[in-house]
């Protein structure tokens, strides 16, 4: 039985990453700002699986927070064997001279700040036992640049360097660095994108069969259960309709 923190917990792929590590009996450190949303998945995992989950509501953009949360685990949750650093949003879609301040900020501090954040307390747990896995959640975004798409696809340019540059950095103490890049995935995505319209969310999917949180939550842990000796560095995967970022084929 492994331990694995998954940020990012409440909703999407992390929900779905959790569950996935709790159907295999593993435990399983669930964290995120929305307090009910975790004590529900709580619930689901003990009732559905009953492997031990271990709830942390806090915002991963307040170092502070993160420390205290982290510091705190009880003795048997220490030894964190795969960190998940999910948490992520995109804010807003428009050129770069029209762009919101707030976007901006809750961008970079939740998809840069935050998985420094957070990575920064566990790598040093992971070195202290010589062994972990870190798994970045990406983006095609961090892969190339789309119209509309800027600080966003900045941010995830970010994880792509900071994935590529912690894999040197924790190599010599055994510890793997992946990444997972998806394309277009319907979750609550769209919806915070767009600042909560649903229907303007619901016209990204038109007509297309887009991946589904459940198939993130496959590949990250087939990257972590695969051989010792095997090391998968990093996926891209999209749905079978879209070849890159721009590129989606749509049924008529």
């Amino acid at each position: 039985m492994k331990t694995i923190l998954v940020t990012g917990a409440t909703a999407g792929f992390g929900r779905a990453i959790a569950l996935k590590y709790a159907q295999n009996g593993h435990k399983v450190i669930i964290t995120g700002r929305r307090k009910e949303r975790l004590d529900e998945l709580k619930q689901q995992i003990a009732q559905d699986y009953g492997t031990p989950v271990l709830p942390l509501c806090f915002d991963v953009r307040e170092n502070t927070e993160v420390e205290k949360a982290l510091q705190a685990l009880p003795a048997d949750w220490q030894n964190i064997d795969i960190l998940v650093n999910n948490a992520g949003l995109a804010a807003g879609l428009g050129p770069i001279q029209d762009g919101h301040l707030d976007h901006w900020e809750r961008m970079i501090d939740t998809n840069i700040k935050g998985l420094l954040y957070v990575s920064k307390v566990v790598c040093n747990m992971m070195i202290s036992q010589k062994s972990g896995h870190i798994v970045n959640i990406s983006s095609i975004a961090g892969k190339e640049v789309y119209p509309n798409g800027n600080v966003y696809c900045a941010t995830k340019h970010a994880v792509e360097a900071l994935t590529k540059g912690m894999r040197i950095d924790l190599h010599a103490h055994g510890i793997k660095v992946s990444s997972v890049a998806p394309g277009m995935a319907e979750t609550e995505f769209s919806i915070v994108r767009y600042d909560g319209d649903e229907e303007r969310a619901k016209k990204v999917y038109e007509n297309v069969e887009p991946l589904i949180a459940a198939d993130i939550a496959e590949s990250v842990y087939f990257i972590t259960e695969s051989p010792k000796h095997v090391y998968i560095q990093d996926i891209v995967i999209t749905p079978a309709a879209q070849a890159n970022a721009t590129t989606v084929r749509r049924n008529q």
